[in-house]
């Protein structure tokens, strides 16, 4: 009838269809971020990966930082297996190069976590930009 008030659920997106998210604050476009960064310490291009998938578009600020920080994962994994090869192929004497991969992944991730905490853009000093 007409004036009546629709049913609870009625204006609500089809299924299948997601509601557009509103953008993230700034103190938490800073945190995923952070944790884009730092994520990848732990569990490598995953991390990255999630949150540029989930807040790419609520954001311009995490949206840079994680892709950044996923570009630099896909390089540090290409790196892990020219090391892991160089290190089999010399039968060992070069036994130090994953390691070395390690640090450095080790190091910039802290590095470009504690810039984005603070709201500052970092870029890696040297990444494949594959992701655009």
């Amino acid at each position: 009838p007409p004036g009546a008030t629709p049913p609870p659920g009625y204006n609500a997106p089809p299924p299948g269809y997601a509601a557009a998210q509103p953008p993230l604050s700034d103190s938490d476009q800073r945190m995923w971020a952070m944790l884009s960064h730092l994520g990848a310490i732990l569990i490598g291009f995953i991390a990255p990966l999630i949150v540029w998938l989930m807040y790419k578009e609520r954001g311009r600020f995490v949206e840079e930082q994680s892709k950044d920080s996923l570009n630099f994962q896909i390089t540090l994994l290409i790196a892990y297996v020219v090391a892991i090869i160089l290190t089999v192929v010399t039968l060992g004497i070069l036994f130090f190069l994953p390691w070395i991969v390690w640090a450095v992944s080790l190091v910039f991730c802290i590095i470009a976590a504690i810039a984005a905490n603070k709201g500052e853009a970092y870029r890696y000093p040297f990444a494949l930009r594959l992701i655009k």
